[in-house]
């Protein structure tokens, strides 16, 4: 019988798992599933841009795997069973011996009330959808507000900015919007906000979201005809359902190969997992975080199951991108642990660079198989024991 190896969720992680396998292992001897809720690969770094009323590039997922060896399943991920070793698909049962989640995050409203019945956000396709059609319907001089001053909230408000310049957009923060940024960067951020229009609320704490905006702790109010949440992601509850080894938020802990430490037979990349990076820091969710991850959990695999030693690598950052609209942007260079360092690019460079680096990763996504060059491995005895055993565990 074939090894059965089933990845669930096809964002980048979960692409670059799957097509990076497909290169490595001969089809010969595994069978390689992806399942993903969505027909189409999604550029989740994107959704701003998407949101703002741009139209993206359709990247369907079974065009990416044709003659891969790959087989997608477009479903939805119900539950899974680490102990029977099944995957439910809303009423099918798919069996695997080697399982690599990859489900990612959602939007998090920290239970903040009115934010899920008020708010919208960008978390996803179908999320930056319906703002993009909501914003559609907000006349000229209409109110935008952004809550969260983080990558995601920052790039929200000056793309729809950029794309509307007739509306008033807003953001707020708990703390001071791109504060993590070094001062030059924080500097340029400023002033791109300043020719935007876009108007800054730092230090508030945001208790309530109403369908005209925004209740503060202070016991003041924004108004706004559209809020955004950006204010963080948290995951799905289908790992903290079984009898995974998580965080008590949900993450699935993993050792340094990105493998389940409860559960041999389970391997978790991206968001839903929970690793530690350089400097033994928590790798932060991430697009920068899942594509390493991927890469790494992919080659420990594909070692372990024909019997080579598997890699053994720390994951470290090398730079924060952010998008400021289509025409400028702030490259920080930060440490290996996340830290930044005085060392910015800014403006249309900035833009270059981190276009570049989107398009390069959605490149890297549609060419599954020439990520880099290297011959398919066949299963070995080594493997083939390993693969009995973890079928007894």
């Amino acid at each position: 019988m074939k090894h059965r190896i089933v990845v669930l969720g096809a964002g980048y992680a979960g692409a670059v798992v799957a097509g990076r396998l497909a290169k490595r292992l001969h089809r010969d001897d595994v069978e390689i599933t992806l399942v993903n809720g969505d027909p189409e690969f999604v550029e989740r770094v994107r959704m701003h841009q998407l949101a703002s009323g741009q139209d993206l590039r359709p990247r369907p997922l079974r065009d990416i795997f044709a003659g891969t060896g790959v087989r997608v399943r477009i479903a939805w991920v119900t539950a899974v069973d680490v102990e029977g070793k099944t995957v439910d698909l809303g009423g099918e049962t798919l069996a695997y011996d080697t399982l690599v989640y990859a489900l990612g995050s959602v939007n998090a409203d920290h239970g903040v009330p009115g934010a899920a019945e008020h708010a919208y956000n960008v978390a996803g396709k179908q999320a930056a959808l319906r703002l993009r059609a909501r914003l559609s319907e907000v006349r000229p001089g209409g109110t935008v507000l952004i809550v969260g001053g983080g990558l995601t909230g920052i790039e929200t408000a000056t793309e729809i900015a950029e794309a509307r310049p007739d509306l008033k957009v807003a953001i707020a923060a708990r703390e001071r919007v791109g504060g993590w940024l070094s001062d030059k960067a924080q500097r340029h951020l400023r002033r791109a906000f300043d020719r935007l229009g876009i108007t800054v609320h730092d230090d508030v704490d945001v208790t309530r979201v109403e369908a005209d905006g925004v209740v503060t702790g202070a016991g003041g109010k924004i108004e706004a005809q559209v809020t955004v949440w950006t204010a963080g992601f948290t995951v799905r509850p289908i790992a903290a359902a079984t009898t995974l080894e998580v965080t008590d938020t949900g993450r699935i802990v993993v050792d340094a190969g990105m493998r389940s430490v409860s559960h041999p037979d389970v391997y978790a990349v991206g968001d839903a997992a929970f690793a530690m990076g350089a400097g033994g820091k928590p790798l932060r969710m991430a697009c920068a975080t899942a594509n390493p991850m991927a890469w790494l959990a992919a080659d420990v695999i594909a070692a372990r199951l024909t019997g080579r030693k598997a890699p053994e690598t720390t994951i470290g950052y090398a730079l924060q991108c952010v998008s400021i609209g289509r025409r400028d942007g702030i490259i920080q260079r930060v440490t290996p642990d996340d830290q930044v360092t005085p060392t910015v690019f800014t403006g249309r460079t900035a833009a270059r660079i981190k276009e570049m680096i989107c398009a390069g990763a959605a490149w890297g996504i549609s060419h599954p198989t020439m990520l880099r060059p290297s011959r398919r491995r066949r299963l070995a005895v080594a493997g083939a024991a390993e693969t009995r055993s973890l079928t007894r565990s």
